[in-house]
């Protein structure tokens, strides 16, 4: 079970602690337990929003945004703020978007975007408690860190060392496409079929642009664009949710 230790230490914020440095070979396999550590995200959510019924709507919402933003320490903020700046600021170029996305501080961009993308997630857990929704909150995670995996499966990793790259070079790619064809059934399950087949077109869709935008512009991906499509992806579907 270490490899899904470091997967909950490294997407969450709650207190694990690993016995020592992870082997390359666990780190890999650690991403088979993305969409693992999401749909435990997504029953805290949901545990956490029977708590709250009965509390006025907008601070309902706000709470579970907070929680939803902690659960993660805001990793995948920051990794859409870095990507904000570089995509504005490198101009095309992908040399000059990868130094961005290595400098630690937040333009206007950047800022304007989380903004937007918090708002728009609020906006769309208020619309979606009122309908009664409660069980998007399980799916949407889900969904979100599964779309990791997707993305390691079949994108290359564009920095050289580090935690990305050993995660690349050391995932077991037939057991990566298992685990997302049990995660795609568990969210019909989940959903009912409907709504499963649905919220997954509609991660399939963002997915693959997205994944276009990355590689037209950096020829794969890094941790910080991973992070900027889980954000973007839970948000679409947050907010396309709403519609149904």
């Amino acid at each position: 079970m270490l490899p899904f230790w470091i997967a909950l230490q490294f997407l969450s914020s709650l207190p694990i602690r690993l016995p020592g440095m992870p082997a390359p070979q666990e780190l890999g396999r650690s991403l088979l337990f993305y969409p693992l550590v999401g749909l435990l995200f997504g029953g805290l959510l949901w545990a956490l929003s029977g708590l709250l019924a009965g509390t006025p709507l907008l601070l309902h919402a706000a709470l579970l945004l907070t929680a939803w933003v902690l659960l993660s320490g805001a990793l995948h903020l920051d990794g859409l703020a870095d990507s904000a700046d570089a995509w504005l600021g490198g101009f095309g170029d992908r040399e000059r978007t990868l130094t961005i996305m290595k400098d630690p501080r937040s333009g206007p961009i950047a800022v304007v975007t989380l903004v937007l993308v918090l708002l728009l997630k609020f906006s769309a857990l208020l619309a979606l408690i009122e309908q009664g929704q409660g069980v998007v909150l399980v799916v949407v995670p889900l969904i979100g860190r599964a779309a990791l995996l997707g993305l390691f499966l079949t994108t290359p990793y564009v920095r050289a060392g580090g935690l990305g790259q050993a995660l690349a070079d050391h995932l077991p790619r037939k057991a990566g496409w298992q685990v997302l064809a049990v995660s795609a059934l568990g969210c019909v399950l989940i959903a009912g079929l409907f709504k499963g087949l649905v919220v997954l077109a509609m991660a399939v869709v963002v997915f693959v642009w997205l994944r276009q935008v990355m590689v037209r512009r950096l020829d794969g991906t890094t941790g910080d664009t991973a992070g900027a499509l889980l954000e973007l992806l839970e948000m679409t579907l947050l907010v396309g949710l709403t519609l149904l």
